[in-house]
């Protein structure tokens, strides 16, 4: 069997978060009644013109800046030719051989092996409507009618593309994450996969290592999680495989992951350039951002993704799995770094932000951003937890409580009684009586099986309903079995 190559580029879609639309002033907004933030432009009615919202191309060029690329001095808008019911104006204005941004690059981290992605080109243009197909599967071939909601077009639609360097999987997952990132550090967009505001499609081929020519290339599209994106490219990686082996010829096509079963379908032939018919927008005037606007933009960039690793590991010590939870969304961060300000200790505080923390808000299905948690909370419980007034197990029945209830954390403390035991005298007393009880493993440590002191200290734990001290009571353990 021949060894091939993987060569996999992406095209990666963000909704920019402006107030409006792209070309006219419908409010930019997610979720609103169906065919309700519309207006005779964006619909496409004879007669109609657009404007080019200034927050849009600033935003594109943000991204742009934020990549390294390079900002064109002068940038045109195109009309992109071609029918579908979701496309109201039946072209879509976008850019085609004059984009706003070229040639920057994204690092990208895997398996501890740093390189660098090209990224061909950065342009701006306007998403589409929504299509509904009704029926069980949600599939266009199987439905029985769909409906059309044209909120969405007209809302500005940012198209990053890499270049062909990605090798495997593992590579185009890391990208898409690092993107995500970079795009919510910069507050240009919500960035949530599942609202559709970020959108994937991934350009899979394969060739004989060594070799330098490109093979045949298949687009992928329907990613609409970077989970998904990563299955997807394994599945295209075996099945362009086995059709090479087999001697098949494979052709240039659009396919459509199916999420469910777990495989690509064919989707349509892929288009060529030519096939769109481009030409210059007549209704629009070219966007010419001046050398100021520019440097403002760059002199104005937040702390990036990667530098905010590079400065949580260094300043607070942190594990790297510990590092990149807390790096890859700003409200993490920033949460994280409130807590260490009110005096929590930046390792106790990572921990129980990327354990507990996020495992009470995966099985709730919510975001930090609307949790009722707050920093204040994060850093009690630190403090709580190291100076020994509540155990371990009675800080996360702690965080749990406020996690519902949004409680203080010292409140909870007193009302649940969580309080750990370390008076010695009331240990003593409980200490004695599981010596009482337990004379067969008594025997056994006195003997020389140190092991048994575990099951000691949880019987003193369990007669204590959990209060005692672990620490303190297998201090007094100890000294009454070695008296």
């Amino acid at each position: 069997m021949t060894a091939y190559e993987t060569v996999i580029g992406l095209e990666c879609h963000v909704e920019l978060s402006t107030a409006t639309k792209m070309f006219c002033a419908c409010p930019n907004r997610f979720g609103a009644p169906p065919n309700t933030n519309v207006c005779p432009v964006c619909l496409g009615h004879p007669g109609t013109l657009p404007v080019t919202n200034r927050a849009a191309v600033e935003g594109t060029m943000t991204i742009g800046v934020a990549l390294g690329c390079e900002i064109a001095q002068r940038s045109l808008f195109h009309r992109k030719n071609y029918f579908y019911p979701d496309m109201p104006k039946n072209y879509q204005i976008s850019q085609y051989d004059l984009p706003l941004c070229t040639t920057g690059t994204l690092s990208i981290e895997v398996d501890g092996d740093v390189r660098s992605i090209g990224v061909h080109r950065v342009h701006l243009e306007e998403d589409t409507g929504q299509s509904h197909h009704a029926g069980t599967t949600g599939r266009i071939a199987e439905a029985e009618y769909a409906l059309l909601d044209y909120n969405r077009a007209g809302v500005p639609l940012v198209e990053v593309v890499s270049e062909p360097d990605m090798r495997s999987a593992e590579e185009a997952r890391a990208y898409l994450t690092e993107l995500r990132a970079l795009l919510e550090a910069l507050q240009v967009s919500d960035v949530r996969m599942e609202e559709g505001s970020l959108r994937c499609d991934a350009n899979v081929s394969l060739r004989p290592e060594g070799t330098a020519e490109l093979g045949t290339k298949v687009e992928i599209k329907n990613l609409n999680s970077i989970r998904s994106l990563e299955r997807a490219i394994r599945y295209e990686q075996e099945r362009q495989a086995a059709a090479l082996d087999a001697g098949e010829t494979l052709v240039q096509e659009t396919r459509h992951w199916d999420e469910n079963e777990g495989v690509t379908k064919p989707l349509r032939s892929k288009e060529y350039a030519f096939d769109y018919r481009y030409f210059p927008e007549p209704d629009l005037q070219p966007v010419e951002p001046d050398r100021e606007w520019v440097d403002r933009l760059r002199a104005a960039l937040p702390e990036l993704p990667a530098a905010r690793r590079s400065r949580f590991a260094a300043d607070y010590g942190l594990e790297p799995a510990t590092v990149r939870i807390l790096t890859g969304d700003r409200t993490w961060g920033s949460f994280f770094e409130a807590a260490v300000e009110l005096g929590a200790d930046p390792r106790a505080a990572g921990n129980w932000m990327t354990g507990d923390l996020a495992g009470l808000l995966n099985e709730a299905h919510e975001g930090l951003e609307s949790s009722k948690v707050t920093p204040a909370h994060i850093a009690a419980l630190v403090a709580l937890v190291g100076d020994g007034t509540i155990s371990t197990a009675g800080g996360k029945a702690a965080l749990a409580e406020a996690f519902a209830s949004g409680e203080a954390i010292e409140a909870i403390v007193e009302e649940k009684e969580l309080r750990q035991v370390s008076d010695e005298g009331a240990l003593l007393a409980i200490i004695d009586r599981v010596i009482e009880e337990n004379p067969s493993q008594v025997e056994q440590f006195r003997g020389g099986k140190e092991g048994v002191i575990g099951f000691l200290v949880g019987q003193v734990m369990r007669s204590s309903g959990g209060s005692a001290n672990p620490k303190e009571a297998q201090r007094l353990l100890r000294e009454r079995l070695a008296g």
